[in-house]
Protein backbone atom coordinates (compact mmCIF):
# COMPACT_ATOMS: atom_id res chain seq x y z
CA UNK A 1 0.00 0.00 0.00
CA UNK A 2 2.70 2.44 1.16
CA UNK A 3 4.56 1.41 -2.08
CA UNK A 4 1.77 2.18 -4.41
CA UNK A 5 0.90 5.54 -2.50
CA UNK A 6 5.09 6.39 -3.18
CA UNK A 7 4.73 5.29 -6.75
CA UNK A 8 2.10 7.85 -7.16
CA UNK A 9 3.33 10.73 -5.17
CA UNK A 10 6.27 10.28 -7.49
CA UNK A 11 4.83 9.84 -10.98
CA UNK A 12 1.25 10.28 -10.77
CA UNK A 13 -1.57 8.70 -12.57
CA UNK A 14 -0.09 9.16 -16.56
CA UNK A 15 3.69 7.95 -15.32
CA UNK A 16 5.10 10.37 -18.15
CA UNK A 17 8.79 10.65 -18.61
CA UNK A 18 10.57 14.28 -18.48
CA UNK A 19 9.93 14.82 -21.83
CA UNK A 20 6.28 13.92 -22.30
CA UNK A 21 5.63 15.99 -18.94
CA UNK A 22 7.53 19.01 -20.81
CA UNK A 23 5.25 18.35 -23.87
CA UNK A 24 1.89 18.47 -21.96
CA UNK A 25 3.25 21.62 -20.36
CA UNK A 26 3.68 23.62 -23.30
CA UNK A 27 0.33 21.79 -24.56
CA UNK A 28 -1.35 23.08 -22.13
CA UNK A 29 0.09 26.77 -21.80
CA UNK A 30 -0.38 27.62 -25.42
CA UNK A 31 -3.79 26.53 -24.76
CA UNK A 32 -3.94 29.44 -22.21
CA UNK A 33 -2.19 31.66 -24.53
CA UNK A 34 -4.77 31.02 -27.19
CA UNK A 35 -7.58 31.54 -25.14
CA UNK A 36 -6.13 34.72 -24.23
CA UNK A 37 -5.19 36.24 -27.47
CA UNK A 38 -8.99 34.80 -29.12
CA UNK A 39 -11.06 34.82 -26.31
CA UNK A 40 -9.85 37.72 -24.01
CA UNK A 41 -8.25 39.97 -26.44
CA UNK A 42 -9.97 39.77 -29.68
CA UNK A 43 -13.17 38.86 -28.77
CA UNK A 44 -14.11 40.27 -25.67
CA UNK A 45 -11.89 43.69 -25.37
CA UNK A 46 -12.10 44.55 -28.96
CA UNK A 47 -14.98 43.00 -30.21
CA UNK A 48 -13.00 41.64 -33.23
CA UNK A 49 -15.28 38.19 -33.51
CA UNK A 50 -18.09 36.99 -32.10
CA UNK A 51 -17.73 33.08 -30.27
CA UNK A 52 -20.26 30.30 -30.05
CA UNK A 53 -21.51 30.02 -25.86
CA UNK A 54 -19.87 26.69 -26.08
CA UNK A 55 -16.22 27.95 -27.32
CA UNK A 56 -16.33 30.93 -25.41
CA UNK A 57 -17.75 28.75 -22.19
CA UNK A 58 -14.40 26.37 -22.65
CA UNK A 59 -12.31 29.44 -22.95
CA UNK A 60 -13.84 31.10 -19.73
CA UNK A 61 -13.86 27.73 -17.90
CA UNK A 62 -9.67 27.38 -18.96
CA UNK A 63 -8.75 30.56 -17.94
CA UNK A 64 -10.62 30.40 -14.71
CA UNK A 65 -8.40 27.35 -13.64
CA UNK A 66 -5.06 28.47 -15.64
CA UNK A 67 -4.76 32.03 -14.48
CA UNK A 68 -8.61 33.27 -12.47
CA UNK A 69 -8.42 36.18 -14.56
CA UNK A 70 -11.81 37.25 -14.81
CA UNK A 71 -13.22 38.34 -18.33
CA UNK A 72 -14.70 42.14 -17.15
CA UNK A 73 -11.55 43.26 -15.59
CA UNK A 74 -9.20 42.01 -18.06
CA UNK A 75 -11.05 43.18 -20.85
CA UNK A 76 -11.49 46.86 -18.74
CA UNK A 77 -7.90 47.06 -17.90
CA UNK A 78 -7.02 46.76 -21.60
CA UNK A 79 -9.66 49.21 -23.36
CA UNK A 80 -7.89 51.49 -20.73
CA UNK A 81 -4.57 51.18 -22.09
CA UNK A 82 -5.68 51.73 -25.27
CA UNK A 83 -7.96 54.85 -24.39
CA UNK A 84 -5.08 56.36 -22.40
CA UNK A 85 -1.58 54.85 -23.91
CA UNK A 86 1.68 56.36 -22.98
CA UNK A 87 -0.13 58.60 -20.33
CA UNK A 88 -0.07 58.30 -16.73
CA UNK A 89 -3.54 56.64 -16.91
CA UNK A 90 -1.70 53.73 -18.90
CA UNK A 91 -2.10 51.05 -16.82
CA UNK A 92 1.07 49.23 -17.75
CA UNK A 93 3.18 52.03 -20.11
CA UNK A 94 6.84 50.90 -20.11
CA UNK A 95 7.27 54.95 -21.59
CA UNK A 96 5.87 55.74 -18.44
CA UNK A 97 6.47 53.47 -15.60
CA UNK A 98 10.32 52.00 -16.85
CA UNK A 99 10.34 49.13 -19.12
CA UNK A 100 11.88 46.49 -15.96
CA UNK A 101 8.79 47.92 -13.99
CA UNK A 102 6.61 46.39 -16.41
CA UNK A 103 8.73 43.77 -17.79
CA UNK A 104 9.30 42.26 -14.29
CA UNK A 105 6.14 43.78 -12.60
CA UNK A 106 3.75 43.92 -15.46
CA UNK A 107 0.99 41.19 -13.62
CA UNK A 108 1.23 43.36 -9.65
CA UNK A 109 0.47 46.47 -12.57
CA UNK A 110 -2.55 44.65 -13.96
CA UNK A 111 -4.18 43.88 -10.44
CA UNK A 112 -3.31 47.04 -9.42
CA UNK A 113 -5.58 48.52 -12.12
CA UNK A 114 -8.12 45.60 -12.17
CA UNK A 115 -8.95 46.80 -8.13
CA UNK A 116 -9.51 50.36 -9.71
CA UNK A 117 -13.88 50.56 -9.57
CA UNK A 118 -13.77 53.48 -11.85
CA UNK A 119 -11.97 51.70 -14.56
CA UNK A 120 -14.13 48.48 -14.23
CA UNK A 121 -16.84 51.18 -14.61
CA UNK A 122 -16.22 52.93 -17.54
CA UNK A 123 -14.29 50.39 -19.42
CA UNK A 124 -15.76 46.81 -18.51
CA UNK A 125 -19.50 46.99 -20.40
CA UNK A 126 -20.15 44.01 -22.35
CA UNK A 127 -18.32 41.38 -21.03
CA UNK A 128 -19.99 38.43 -19.38
CA UNK A 129 -22.30 38.85 -16.66
CA UNK A 130 -24.31 35.69 -16.49
CA UNK A 131 -24.68 33.13 -13.26
CA UNK A 132 -21.41 31.51 -13.77
CA UNK A 133 -19.59 34.45 -14.19
CA UNK A 134 -21.04 36.19 -10.98
CA UNK A 135 -21.40 33.13 -9.02
CA UNK A 136 -18.09 30.86 -9.69
CA UNK A 137 -15.25 32.89 -12.02
CA UNK A 138 -15.58 35.82 -9.93
CA UNK A 139 -16.60 34.94 -6.98
CA UNK A 140 -13.89 32.14 -6.78
CA UNK A 141 -11.25 33.48 -8.78
CA UNK A 142 -8.65 31.15 -6.66
CA UNK A 143 -11.28 28.21 -6.41
CA UNK A 144 -9.86 27.13 -10.58
CA UNK A 145 -5.76 27.83 -10.21
CA UNK A 146 -6.22 25.74 -6.68
CA UNK A 147 -8.01 22.84 -8.50
CA UNK A 148 -5.78 23.09 -11.63
CA UNK A 149 -2.64 22.40 -9.19
CA UNK A 150 -4.06 19.45 -7.46
CA UNK A 151 -4.95 18.18 -10.84
CA UNK A 152 -1.57 18.68 -12.03
CA UNK A 153 -0.32 16.75 -9.08
CA UNK A 154 -2.44 13.94 -9.54
CA UNK A 155 -1.57 13.38 -13.41
CA UNK A 156 2.09 13.94 -12.87
CA UNK A 157 3.03 13.65 -9.63
CA UNK A 158 5.11 15.86 -7.15
CA UNK A 159 6.67 17.00 -9.82
CA UNK A 160 3.12 18.51 -11.35
CA UNK A 161 4.23 21.49 -8.38
CA UNK A 162 6.51 22.62 -10.98
CA UNK A 163 3.96 22.45 -13.94
CA UNK A 164 2.04 24.15 -11.99
CA UNK A 165 4.49 27.01 -11.17
CA UNK A 166 5.08 27.40 -14.69
CA UNK A 167 1.28 27.82 -16.04
CA UNK A 168 0.72 30.28 -13.15
CA UNK A 169 3.85 32.41 -14.21
CA UNK A 170 3.18 31.98 -18.43
CA UNK A 171 0.30 34.73 -18.85
CA UNK A 172 2.06 36.94 -15.90
CA UNK A 173 5.32 36.66 -17.61
CA UNK A 174 4.80 37.03 -21.55
CA UNK A 175 1.30 38.71 -21.66
CA UNK A 176 1.77 40.83 -18.55
CA UNK A 177 5.34 41.60 -19.04
CA UNK A 178 6.71 41.19 -22.54
CA UNK A 179 3.47 42.27 -24.73
CA UNK A 180 2.93 45.49 -23.00
CA UNK A 181 7.05 45.99 -22.02
CA UNK A 182 8.83 45.04 -25.20
CA UNK A 183 5.21 45.52 -27.04
CA UNK A 184 6.20 49.39 -25.96
CA UNK A 185 9.64 49.28 -26.37
CA UNK A 186 11.44 47.46 -28.81
CA UNK A 187 11.04 46.26 -32.00
CA UNK A 188 9.99 47.28 -35.41
CA UNK A 189 6.68 49.77 -36.39
CA UNK A 190 4.69 49.34 -39.66
CA UNK A 191 2.74 52.26 -38.49
CA UNK A 192 2.70 55.14 -36.79
CA UNK A 193 -0.18 55.45 -34.23
CA UNK A 194 0.07 58.42 -31.41
CA UNK A 195 1.97 55.40 -29.13
CA UNK A 196 5.43 53.55 -28.71
CA UNK A 197 3.77 50.33 -29.91
CA UNK A 198 6.39 48.07 -31.51
CA UNK A 199 6.29 44.88 -33.59
CA UNK A 200 8.29 42.71 -31.30
CA UNK A 201 9.07 39.83 -33.99
CA UNK A 202 7.17 38.82 -37.20
CA UNK A 203 6.98 35.24 -36.67
CA UNK A 204 3.85 35.26 -33.74
CA UNK A 205 3.33 32.19 -32.82
CA UNK A 206 5.11 31.99 -28.97
CA UNK A 207 2.42 34.39 -27.40
CA UNK A 208 -0.38 33.59 -29.98
CA UNK A 209 0.08 36.63 -32.44
CA UNK A 210 0.42 39.28 -29.76
CA UNK A 211 3.92 39.92 -30.77
CA UNK A 212 2.81 41.72 -33.64
CA UNK A 213 1.92 45.01 -31.04
CA UNK A 214 2.19 47.83 -33.50
CA UNK A 215 -0.57 46.11 -35.94
CA UNK A 216 -3.06 45.97 -33.54
CA UNK A 217 -2.28 49.33 -32.44
CA UNK A 218 -3.09 50.49 -35.47
CA UNK A 219 -5.82 48.30 -36.16
CA UNK A 220 -7.10 47.98 -32.72
CA UNK A 221 -10.55 45.97 -33.97
CA UNK A 222 -8.86 43.85 -36.33
CA UNK A 223 -9.41 40.10 -35.90
CA UNK A 224 -5.98 39.52 -37.85
CA UNK A 225 -2.79 40.67 -36.25
CA UNK A 226 -0.24 40.16 -39.13
CA UNK A 227 -0.41 42.64 -42.11
CA UNK A 228 2.68 42.19 -44.14
CA UNK A 229 3.23 38.95 -46.15
CA UNK A 230 5.70 37.47 -44.15
CA UNK A 231 4.42 37.80 -40.52
CA UNK A 232 2.50 35.16 -39.19
CA UNK A 233 -0.43 35.38 -36.62
CA UNK A 234 -1.25 31.80 -35.40
CA UNK A 235 -3.95 33.46 -33.11
CA UNK A 236 -5.74 33.81 -36.80
CA UNK A 237 -4.89 30.52 -37.68
CA UNK A 238 -7.11 29.05 -34.95
CA UNK A 239 -9.90 31.57 -35.34
CA UNK A 240 -9.84 30.59 -39.04
CA UNK A 241 -10.23 27.13 -37.59
CA UNK A 242 -12.72 27.75 -35.66
CA UNK A 243 -14.99 29.77 -38.20
CA UNK A 244 -14.77 26.95 -40.10
CA UNK A 245 -16.32 24.71 -37.37
CA UNK A 246 -19.21 27.67 -37.30
CA UNK A 247 -18.02 28.05 -33.48
CA UNK A 248 -16.63 31.94 -34.23
CA UNK A 249 -17.84 34.65 -36.54
CA UNK A 250 -15.11 37.41 -37.74
CA UNK A 251 -16.49 41.48 -37.53
CA UNK A 252 -13.76 43.14 -38.66
CA UNK A 253 -10.17 42.99 -40.01
CA UNK A 254 -7.97 45.34 -40.99
CA UNK A 255 -9.00 46.83 -44.09
CA UNK A 256 -6.79 46.99 -47.51
CA UNK A 257 -6.25 49.60 -49.84
CA UNK A 258 -8.27 49.34 -53.15
CA UNK A 259 -6.83 50.97 -55.95
CA UNK A 260 -9.06 51.97 -59.25
CA UNK A 261 -6.29 52.97 -62.57
CA UNK A 262 -7.21 55.64 -64.19
CA UNK A 263 -9.47 57.68 -61.52
CA UNK A 264 -8.33 61.22 -61.02
CA UNK A 265 -10.96 62.72 -59.13
CA UNK A 266 -11.37 62.95 -55.43
CA UNK A 267 -15.43 62.02 -54.52
CA UNK A 268 -16.89 60.39 -51.20
CA UNK A 269 -15.43 57.03 -52.19
CA UNK A 270 -12.22 58.71 -52.31
CA UNK A 271 -12.52 59.90 -49.05
CA UNK A 272 -13.90 57.44 -47.17
CA UNK A 273 -11.22 55.05 -48.44
CA UNK A 274 -8.80 57.16 -47.41
CA UNK A 275 -10.01 57.82 -44.09
CA UNK A 276 -10.37 53.88 -43.70
CA UNK A 277 -6.64 53.34 -44.60
CA UNK A 278 -5.11 56.43 -42.74
CA UNK A 279 -2.71 54.02 -40.93
CA UNK A 280 -1.46 52.48 -44.02
CA UNK A 281 -1.70 55.73 -46.14
CA UNK A 282 0.53 57.32 -43.31
CA UNK A 283 3.06 54.40 -43.51
CA UNK A 284 3.46 54.55 -47.44
CA UNK A 285 3.59 58.52 -47.04
CA UNK A 286 6.41 58.04 -44.36
CA UNK A 287 8.37 55.37 -47.35
CA UNK A 288 8.31 57.82 -49.62
CA UNK A 289 9.48 60.63 -48.28
CA UNK A 290 11.92 58.06 -46.63
CA UNK A 291 13.30 56.62 -50.57
CA UNK A 292 13.32 60.60 -51.31
CA UNK A 293 15.31 61.72 -48.07
CA UNK A 294 17.40 58.78 -49.14
CA UNK A 295 18.37 60.36 -52.19
CA UNK A 296 19.30 63.64 -51.20
CA UNK A 297 21.45 62.44 -48.47
CA UNK A 298 23.70 60.36 -51.50
CA UNK A 299 23.12 63.66 -53.55
CA UNK A 300 25.67 65.60 -50.61
CA UNK A 301 29.30 64.32 -51.11
CA UNK A 302 30.21 66.11 -48.21
CA UNK A 303 28.67 64.13 -45.74
CA UNK A 304 30.12 60.94 -44.47
CA UNK A 305 28.68 57.59 -44.58
CA UNK A 306 28.46 57.62 -40.73
CA UNK A 307 26.68 61.41 -40.58
CA UNK A 308 24.38 60.05 -43.40
CA UNK A 309 23.76 56.66 -41.42
CA UNK A 310 22.68 58.82 -38.56
CA UNK A 311 20.44 61.28 -39.98
CA UNK A 312 18.57 58.73 -42.14
CA UNK A 313 17.93 57.01 -38.86
CA UNK A 314 16.63 60.26 -37.31
CA UNK A 315 14.34 60.83 -40.34
CA UNK A 316 13.03 57.53 -40.56
CA UNK A 317 11.89 57.41 -36.50
CA UNK A 318 9.96 60.59 -37.45
CA UNK A 319 8.58 59.55 -40.82
CA UNK A 320 7.92 55.77 -40.60
CA UNK A 321 8.27 54.68 -36.90
CA UNK A 322 6.37 58.27 -36.23
CA UNK A 323 7.70 57.69 -32.34
CA UNK A 324 5.34 59.01 -30.01
CA UNK A 325 6.82 60.69 -26.63
CA UNK A 326 4.39 60.28 -23.46
CA UNK A 327 0.80 61.84 -24.19
CA UNK A 328 1.18 60.54 -27.36
CA UNK A 329 3.30 64.24 -28.35
CA UNK A 330 5.49 63.88 -31.67
CA UNK A 331 9.02 64.58 -31.06
CA UNK A 332 10.37 67.23 -33.90
CA UNK A 333 12.60 66.55 -36.62
CA UNK A 334 16.08 67.22 -35.21
CA UNK A 335 18.61 66.71 -38.37
CA UNK A 336 21.04 69.57 -39.79
CA UNK A 337 19.22 69.38 -43.44
CA UNK A 338 16.40 70.26 -41.51
CA UNK A 339 16.76 73.73 -41.61
CA UNK A 340 18.48 73.82 -44.82
CA UNK A 341 16.89 71.08 -47.29
CA UNK A 342 13.26 72.94 -48.53
CA UNK A 343 12.47 69.40 -50.13
CA UNK A 344 12.77 67.87 -46.50
CA UNK A 345 10.84 70.64 -44.91
CA UNK A 346 8.15 70.43 -47.22
CA UNK A 347 7.92 66.43 -46.43
CA UNK A 348 7.31 67.79 -42.96
CA UNK A 349 5.10 70.15 -43.37
CA UNK A 350 2.62 68.06 -46.01
CA UNK A 351 2.82 65.31 -43.44
CA UNK A 352 1.77 67.08 -40.83
CA UNK A 353 -0.98 68.38 -42.49
CA UNK A 354 -2.67 65.21 -43.53
CA UNK A 355 -2.45 63.62 -40.57
CA UNK A 356 -3.97 66.51 -39.29
CA UNK A 357 -6.76 65.60 -41.88
CA UNK A 358 -8.09 62.83 -39.38
CA UNK A 359 -7.94 64.61 -36.22
CA UNK A 360 -10.60 66.77 -38.11
CA UNK A 361 -12.69 63.21 -39.08
CA UNK A 362 -15.80 64.95 -36.94
CA UNK A 363 -16.68 67.74 -39.86
CA UNK A 364 -18.69 67.05 -42.40
CA UNK A 365 -17.83 65.08 -45.78
CA UNK A 366 -17.55 68.17 -47.86
CA UNK A 367 -14.93 70.17 -45.46
CA UNK A 368 -12.98 67.31 -45.37
CA UNK A 369 -12.90 66.61 -48.77
CA UNK A 370 -12.33 69.72 -49.33
CA UNK A 371 -9.09 69.37 -47.54
CA UNK A 372 -7.99 66.58 -49.12
CA UNK A 373 -8.26 68.04 -52.17
CA UNK A 374 -6.60 71.02 -50.89
CA UNK A 375 -3.20 68.76 -50.08
CA UNK A 376 -3.01 66.77 -52.61
CA UNK A 377 -3.10 69.98 -54.90
CA UNK A 378 -0.46 71.21 -52.80
CA UNK A 379 1.58 67.98 -53.22
CA UNK A 380 1.51 68.14 -57.10
CA UNK A 381 1.94 71.85 -57.04
CA UNK A 382 5.59 70.90 -54.89
CA UNK A 383 7.75 70.16 -57.78
CA UNK A 384 9.27 67.38 -55.89
CA UNK A 385 8.08 64.01 -57.84
CA UNK A 386 7.55 61.60 -55.07
CA UNK A 387 5.05 64.32 -53.50
CA UNK A 388 3.58 64.17 -57.03
CA UNK A 389 3.43 60.49 -57.44
CA UNK A 390 2.09 59.84 -53.89
CA UNK A 391 -0.58 62.48 -54.66
CA UNK A 392 -1.74 60.60 -57.66
CA UNK A 393 -2.06 57.40 -56.14
CA UNK A 394 -4.31 58.63 -53.42
CA UNK A 395 -6.60 59.51 -55.93
CA UNK A 396 -6.88 56.30 -56.94
CA UNK A 397 -8.29 55.15 -53.70
CA UNK A 398 -11.74 54.02 -54.08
Amino acid sequence: MLNHLLAFLSDGLLAFSWWQILLATLVSTHITIVSVTVYLHRCQAHRALDLHPLASHMFRFWLWMTTGIVTGKWAAVHRKHHARCETQEDPHSPQVKGIWRVLLGGAELYRTEARNEETLRRFGHGTPVDWMERNVYEKYPDLGISLLMVIDVALFGVVGVSVWAIQMMWIPFWAGGVVNGLGHFWGYRNFGPQDASTNVMPIGILIGGEELHNNHHAYATSAKLSNKWYEIDIGWMYICVLSALGLATVRKVAPRPRLLKGKVVLDDETLQAVLRNRCEVMASYARTAERAYRQELLRLKHISRSERALLMCSVKRWFRDGQAGQGGARQPVSTPLCDSDAKLLVFVELREDLAAIWERSNRSREELLGQLEDWCRRAEQSRIDALREFSLRLRHYG
